[in-house]
């Protein structure tokens, strides 16, 4: 697909759909990913320590932090989820 937003779009439809789940680390490579296309770097306080899945999904996000644009953030979704289905 030549628009990156559209290809986006269709591999988060595309990822509620996939035939199997995936183990917890690609799932939190998906959020960080999804998080980094659609909001930019995180922002915020990293959660407290009794909040441990708050704080793998935060440390997921901040771990893509500075990704040039969404651009690049979106097309590993799309890459990521494709080698998924």
């Amino acid at each position: 697909m030549a628009d990156p937003k559209a290809a986006f779009d269709k591999a988060v439809t595309d990822s509620k759909q996939l035939p199997e789940k995936p183990d917890n680390m690609t799932l939190l490579q998906i959020y960080a990913l999804y998080k980094q296309a659609s909001e930019g770097d995180v922002e915020g306080k990293r959660p407290g320590f009794a909040d441990m899945v708050g704080r793998a999904k935060y440390d997921a996000w901040a771990g893509q932090k500075g990704k040039a644009g969404k651009g690049d953030a979106m097309q590993e979704y799309v890459d990521l989820i494709e080698s998924l289905k």
